[in-house]
């Protein structure tokens, strides 16, 4: 598959209009999993020239993915993961979770990024971080195909290491993502420790519904259901 590289075009107008240096780009993984955190990873590359290839990790065959993550680990200047538990998702709301996990991403770099490039078109994680966001960022900037590439190689290992004692939910190749042997294994068992309890899968688990959680919506609010795929995939 071909497809344009990434550049720092959106890092070069950031230190050109703003005066930041130290700039970060910032993609998740793990959003619409019916299992498992969601991941948040923060890097920051400078205007070095990227391995070859780079590019959103959803283009990259696991393979290619697994290897370009090795050779980003050792190219990026710094990076740094954050991940929200799936009971602070369901304690939370997604929004609320992923602006967590960021947060613990950006504050576990070794220095403060002056700017933020958000892989989106919603800034979840605002002030006081100074935010530019950018639709299809981990397709056209550096740092932030960067952090796609990372976050899903190294959410993946965590899920299949998580699955191990869940072998029956195949975790080390749906990564806690919907799939038929996925539910399957949900049908038949339950949710694992490891499943979001406030998402849609469950309503059609009439066996396990009462393990849902619904929380308390504040006065005015609108529940979070982006993402949150039931058993009609």
């Amino acid at each position: 598959m071909s497809y344009e590289p990434p550049t720092h075009t959106v890092e070069r107008s950031l230190r050109a209009t703003t005066g930041a240096k130290i700039i970060a780009g910032v993609d998740e993984v793990g959003r619409g999993a019916w299992a498992g955190p969601v991941t948040v990873c923060a890097a920051i590359t400078g205007l070095r020239r990227p391995p070859e290839g780079l590019t959103d990790s959803k283009l990259l065959t696991v393979k290619r993915r697994n290897e370009l993550s090795e050779k980003l680990l050792k190219w990026v200047t710094s990076y740094a993961l954050g991940h929200a538990s799936p009971e602070e998702i369901d304690d939370r709301g997604m929004t609320a979770a992923l602006r967590l996990a960021a947060v613990r991403a950006l504050e576990a770099l070794p220095v403060r990024p002056e700017a933020v490039i958000l892989d989106g078109k919603h800034d979840y994680l605002g002030a006081p971080w100074r935010v530019r966001t950018v639709i299809k960022g981990d397709q056209s900037c550096v740092a932030v195909a960067a952090a796609s590439v990372i976050a899903k190689v190294q959410r993946d290992k965590m899920m299949a290491e998580l699955g191990i004692d869940h072998a029956d939910f195949g975790f080390a190749d749906n990564a806690g993502y919907p799939s038929p042997v996925h539910k399957a294994a949900l049908e038949e068992r339950g949710p694992t420790p490891y499943h979001r309890l406030s998402w849609a899968y469950l309503d059609a688990l009439p066996q396990w519904r009462h393990l849902k959680k619904v929380r308390s919506w504040a006065e005015g609010s609108v529940p979070e259901i982006q993402g949150q795929l039931g058993f009609d995939f």
